[in-house]
């Protein structure tokens, strides 16, 4: 991300001088006071969940023998889950950690980007219910295929022994 970042500033002092990159600097600095309170909270929660749920828990319904059945309560939580990309992130990170397999935590995370309730009331709003039905009836199935790929790729295929 430095080297994305560094690279954008050359560009921008290249294209603009150092005055507009500085100023773009400066803006991008002051988003840190917008997006630092919701990474203290998404670290919070992280450790909340993974203290929260028993390992016999995650074993049960999003652990490495729950199967298809895992992956659907993954892809369901994922779409209830609060807080956008930061909190799930570190939703998912407690998951990993209290024991759950890797598939039912893709299909979790790919599910909050793209069945997330929070999204409903944006996409209606701009778009309306029928261009947010339709996408919703095209992207039906990409959470639970992410977690089934996954379960393919890393726990039982060419990628089982990378994982570990």
């Amino acid at each position: 991300m430095a080297a994305i970042a560094f690279a954008l500033f050359g560009a921008t002092w290249w294209r603009g001088g150092h005055e507009v990159a500085l100023k773009g600097s400066t803006a991008g600095l002051s988003r840190i006071w917008h997006v630092l309170p919701i990474l203290v909270f998404a670290f919070i929660a992280t450790g909340l969940v993974e203290s929260l749920i028993p390992r016999e828990v995650y074993a049960r319904w999003i652990g490495a023998q729950s199967g298809m059945r895992g992956i659907l309560v993954g892809s369901l939580a994922g779409a209830i889950a609060p807080g956008g990309p930061l909190v799930q992130a570190g939703i998912a990170a407690g998951f990993l950690k209290g024991g759950a397999a890797l598939a039912p935590v893709i299909a979790f995370l790919v599910a909050g980007e793209i069945w997330g309730f929070t999204l409903i009331p944006i996409e209606v709003g701009l778009l309306g219910w029928k261009v947010y039905l339709i996408r919703l009836a095209c992207t039906f199935f990409v959470p639970p295929m992410a977690g089934l790929l996954t379960y393919w790729l890393v726990d039982r295929g060419p990628l089982a022994a990378w994982w570990g």
